[in-house]
């Protein structure tokens, strides 16, 4: 065999060995993650509370309990989580939200949640009035297109001009 062949070959076979590697530990991984959301359904409760502030902090700025920050693993501390304060009958806690939930949730305003621990699954209602959703954010190729109602409007306007010329 030529030497352009074996390398080949072996390039094919480590190739082959970090694609089982990482077969198998996404399998353990979703396992895992099954397992957590499961735990998680089983400890939700609906609490109202006023939300005061909310932001995307780093783990050590969030003001989360010493045990939070303990059991958090090492990749997580350069990561900026949605961290919501927020009023609990007489406290004041800190809690972290779902993504989802986190773009949703009005701040100053009292909101009837879903919590699992400090963690805001899901936004139930929101007192006085209706939950506001955030506009869908483009993806990054829609904003260099033309609005093609806005393309249509210009182009009218520019051959009435030249019919007037």
């Amino acid at each position: 065999m030529s030497t352009f062949l074996k390398v080949l070959f072996v390039i094919l076979v480590i190739l082959v060995i970090i694609l089982a590697v990482l077969y198998y530990f996404g399998r353990k991984m979703e396992r895992r993650q099954v397992e957590q959301q499961a735990m998680m359904k089983a400890a939700e409760q609906v609490v109202s509370m006023l939300i005061i502030d909310k932001k995307k902090l780093k783990v050590k700025e969030s003001g989360l309990p010493k045990m939070v920050i303990d059991q958090t693993p090492k990749y997580m501390f350069w990561a900026k989580l949605p961290i919501v304060k927020a009023k609990v009958g007489p406290k004041i806690m800190t809690l972290i939200a779902d993504d989802k939930v986190f773009q949703t949730l009005p701040v100053k305003a009292e909101v009837k949640a879903v919590v699992s621990g400090i963690y805001i699954t899901q936004i139930k209602s929101v007192r006085g009035g209706k939950l506001e959703t955030s506009p869908a954010k483009k993806g990054f190729f829609a904003r260099f297109k033309k609005d093609k109602t806005k393309q249509d409007t210009e182009s009218a306007k520019k051959n009435s001009q030249n019919k007037k010329a």
